[in-house]
């Protein structure tokens, strides 16, 4: 669990308090002004304490706002430890990544994300903590510190996942002690027991190949020349937490990410934000819309939906919103023209490809 604390009231902090006290003191009984009756009298005795409450006031919120920005400094650094930023090149793939929190006060969100080379591939994350802000940041940090370890631990993405939910359940049970003590135990009553997490597993192939296991999260889009689809259309697992996950997990087959093609992971916060008249951001026009100009890196489709959502939004966007793309920068053969995915079980049926110059 990570954890911010106030710092206590220094002596210096409390001089001018004290101060003005003394003042307001020492004119009340020490000026004789203070003991006439007369209106000139209580007119200036008024103008005195008005004075000292208006400074006491000034102090107080001056010192309120230096331990806001003090607290958003340090759970900015306890995000960025726990959310690094992934790096811009990975495997021969081109990566980029970013966050938008909901929580304007603690600066931090419930989202995850990561993406590691291993020696199976490269195996990437991303999951919705339920809620956002300090609270959901204890739980990002117990998945994902999971996470780092069993990719390179675990030859099949079912182990991982079987990681993944452990620690979520040991998370969990730690942060139920730590609540309430006195039952030693997560109450079913509790929000601790209704928390639960959406995860999706990807897991990238030297030659591209595409394998997936998905527990309630959005399946990613696909970018591929002109088009924007979601990679496939199947049932995903229930969120991590309320139910047992099965003991026999076999990753889906999502077909090849070709050379030039893209891979747009995101949190639902994307595509449930609203505008002012209540309709949902269209993230596959967003996407569309990006596309119509390639080939486009990761930076320019972060920048491009991060745009249109903070202008669908009116700059304030009710969920957290976490955006993760992919690029396959890996070279290919003179023969690899683009053509129809073949063994794509996923979910969807194959659609032919057009065939697009890349540059």
């Amino acid at each position: 669990m990570i954890r911010i604390k106030a710092r206590a009231p220094t002596a210096r902090g409390a001089v001018l308090p004290t101060l003005w006290g003394a003042v307001a003191v020492g004119y009340k009984f020490g000026c004789p002004l203070a003991q006439q009756n007369g209106l000139g009298a209580r007119i200036v005795t008024s103008a005195v304490f008005f004075a000292v409450g208006t400074g006491l006031i000034i102090h107080v919120r001056r010192s309120l706002l230096r331990e806001l920005r003090l607290a958003r400094r340090a759970a900015c650094a306890a995000q960025n430890v726990v959310l690094r930023p992934p790096p811009p090149r990975l495997d021969g793939l081109n990566v980029a990544a970013a966050q938008l929190s909901a929580d304007r006060g603690a600066s931090v969100g419930g989202d995850l994300y990561e993406a590691i080379a291993t020696e199976y591939g490269v195996r990437v994350v991303m999951g919705d903590v339920r809620g956002h802000g300090l609270a959901a940041l204890g739980t990002v940090a117990a998945l994902l510190g999971s996470f780092r370890e069993a990719v390179h631990d675990e030859p099949e993405l079912g182990r991982v996942l079987h990681r993944l939910d452990r620690a979520l359940a040991r998370h969990l049970r730690e942060r139920a002690r730590t609540e309430h003590p006195a039952s030693g135990a997560a109450d079913p009553d509790s929000p601790v027991a209704e928390e639960f997490v959406t995860v999706l597993l990807l897991e990238i192939g030297r030659d591209g190949e595409l394998r997936a296991l998905n527990c309630g999260h959005p399946w990613p889009y696909l970018l591929s020349g002109d088009r924007a689809e979601p990679l496939t259309r199947a049932d995903p697992l229930p969120p991590l937490g309320p139910f047992p996950l099965p003991r026999a997990l076999d990753a889906r087959s999502c077909g090849q990410l070709l050379p030039g093609d893209s891979l747009v992971l995101f949190t639902d916060g994307a595509e449930e934000a609203r505008d002012a008249r209540g309709r949902f951001f269209s993230l596959p026009a967003a996407l569309r819309e990006v596309v119509r100009e390639h080939p486009v890196s990761p930076q320019t489709v972060l920048r491009t939906v991060f745009t249109a959502l903070l202008h669908h939004t009116a700059g304030k966007p009710q969920d957290d919103i976490a955006l993760l793309v992919l690029r396959n920068d890996r070279g290919r053969s003179a023969s690899a023209e683009p053509g129809p995915r073949d063994g794509d079980t996923c979910g969807s049926a194959a659609r032919p490809r057009s065939v697009t110059t890349r540059r």
